[in-house]
């Protein structure tokens, strides 16, 4: 509707322009927005304000003007009123809304869909923790974020790939290692002392359990820089197949793991060194050798070699990032932890220096998740007895709960989550509130089959019948959806399409509460189910889109 009335407005300038109304052909963009109230009608534009400094003019004459130039071929609008400053509202008759539902109905799946991403190549790489210990719920959110996302660009017109970058080289991987060794030389009876820099959880416990059954005395034998080498690569991959479990039963599959390793043994660093050194954007001080980022507005240059001659992880970052756009992508998305937030200038700078632009590299960063049982909160450490994993979470929630509930704020705002909360099959529980829609039409359909009212199709007369402000209001919803679709892909932000279906259920709710779909009226009935049948298909798509089913019963 909102691209009619664009449509509308446009050609009406035209014809004030070409009439001598206006003395510039000169139009700034239609904003078309819905008014706070129904009273100022369905739609709202201050394009009259708007055009007030090319027209040298009043927007009041404006607005007079764009209503004389006004043609309504659809026959879409039953009444223009100027209102305010130079506000022009516009009320839609209740017949434009139908067709919609035609629409709805007809692209089914494909309703909200674009091919405004024209095939650009993006990768979204997201959760990509360090394989030293299992998932917790910081990492849930950002994988549900970084999915969604996902999901939402490829309904955008995207070709899109999602990776996860295994950090298995380097200090943190060696830490891994050595905690794990001093666990397994306290189960050969060695008395030793646990460091507070080794990772203290009970699963460090399990893995030097798993490592000494394989390997048993064949560790004790060797030194302990190898020792340490051999728990570390054995823990690295025990923990990495946990992460991937837990992510697959999450609902999420990456297109590629990439190994940080891997960038070391095909020489990608060190190529990636020698080239920076060869412009200069690489240089030696005090024994090691730096990167210019101040080059490229970072507020002091960064080592990339340390003087004992180790890399550091700036610098395997730097070439897998390169490396990314050698493979052919135009867009890379990157999902951090919002502690991360100072490393973004330095990355900014590596993108910009390997020849790219800063647009096609973008940073979300994921705030953390307060973990709430009945509003109070439980403890995080991993020696609690409480629920900490992400693992644990989905166990007991459920994997839609928590990944719609991870969607119910803006990720660069804190999120209470709360686990009865989850689990509740009440309307307090967002997800139950939105996936019982889907059920409940689900069951309507199914009860009008029974009652051989026939398939659920397209009527003129029957859906010409919907007409009460409820049936309107839902229409109207519906056709928001394809716009709702657009600016989460454009703007990244996954919670929209949470807060659109908990509105779009809210209207559904108190129009089923009001109105009875299957009447005595078949006429009516055929009408009411055609539109409850789009409801439905919206809700699905956009339960898909965040990776939550939509269930036919509950």
């Amino acid at each position: 509707m909102k691209t009619k009335l664009n449509k509308i407005i446009l050609k009406a300038a035209g014809i004030a322009h070409r009439t001598g109304r206006f003395p510039s052909d000169n139009f700034p963009e239609v904003l078309i927005e819905v008014p706070k109230l129904e009273s100022h009608g369905d739609y709202s534009t201050s394009f009259a304000m708007m055009s007030a400094g090319t027209q040298k003019m009043s927007p009041r004459k404006i607005a007079e003007a764009i209503l004389e130039g006004i043609e309504d071929p659809g026959d879409i609008i039953s009444d223009i009123q100027i209102a305010g400053p130079g506000f022009i509202n516009f009320y839609i008759k209740p017949s434009a809304w139908h067709p919609i539902l035609s629409r709805i109905n007809a692209e089914d799946l494909r309703y909200g869909a674009s091919d405004r991403g024209q095939r650009r190549k993006v990768q979204v790489e997201f959760v990509s923790a360090n394989p030293t210990g299992p998932l917790h719920v910081g990492h849930g959110r950002g994988a549900a974020v970084g999915d969604s996302l996902a999901n939402i660009l490829s309904f955008y017109g995207c070709d899109v790939q999602r990776e996860y970058y295994i950090n298995n080289s380097g200090r943190q991987i060696h830490t891994l290692g050595r905690s794990v060794y001093i666990r397994f030389l306290s189960l050969h009876g060695r008395e030793v002392v646990f460091p507070d820099d080794c990772y203290q959880g009970d699963y460090i416990l399990d893995l030097a359990r798993q490592i000494n059954a394989e390997k048993g005395d064949s560790l004790l034998a060797m030194s302990e820089d190898k020792a340490i080498q051999n728990c570390a690569r054995f823990a690295a991959d025990k923990v990495l197949a946990g992460i991937r479990s837990d992510l697959e039963h999450f609902g999420i599959v990456f297109d590629r793991w990439y190994s940080e390793q891997s960038l070391y043994d095909d020489g990608k660093v060190d190529r990636m060194i020698d080239d920076l050194l060869s412009r200069d954007l690489v240089y030696r001080k005090d024994g090691a050798l730096w990167f210019r980022t101040t080059s490229f507005g970072d507020e002091k240059d960064r080592v990339v070699v340390r003087t004992n001659g180790q890399t550091t992880y700036f610098a395997s970052d730097i070439a897998y990032h390169h490396d990314k756009y050698l493979r052919g992508f135009d867009r890379v998305i990157d999902i951090w932890g919002a502690d991360h937030h100072g490393y973004i200038p330095r990355m900014n700078a590596a993108v910009e220096a390997s020849g790219r632009n800063r647009n096609q590299f973008d940073v979300i960063l994921v705030r953390l998740v307060n973990l709430l049982r009945n509003g109070k909160p439980v403890a995080m450490s991993t020696r609690a007895g409480e629920f900490v994993t992400l693992g644990d979470v989905i166990d007991e929630v459920g994997r839609d709960a928590a990944r719609f509930i991870f969607l119910t704020r803006h990720y660069d705002s804190t999120l209470d989550f709360d686990l009865e909360l989850a689990k509740r099959k009440t309307n307090d529980n967002p997800v139950y509130y939105v996936q019982y829609v889907h059920a409940r039409i689900a069951s309507i359909i199914r009860k009008s089959v029974e009652k051989e009212m026939g398939p659920v199709t397209y009527d003129p007369a029957a859906v010409s019948m919907l007409t009460v402000k409820e049936e309107i209001g839902l229409i109207k919803r519906m056709d928001h959806f394809p716009e709702v679709i657009l600016r989460s892909a454009e703007e990244m932000t996954p919670h929209r399409i949470a807060f659109y279906l908990i509105d779009l259920a809210a209207a559904f709710h108190a129009y089923y509460n009001k109105h009875r779909v299957l009447t005595d009226d078949p006429i009516l009935a055929r009408g009411r189910l055609y539109l409850v049948a789009a409801v439905k298909k919206v809700i699905r798509n956009g339960l898909t889109l965040l990776g939550v089913s939509a269930p036919e019963r509950m």
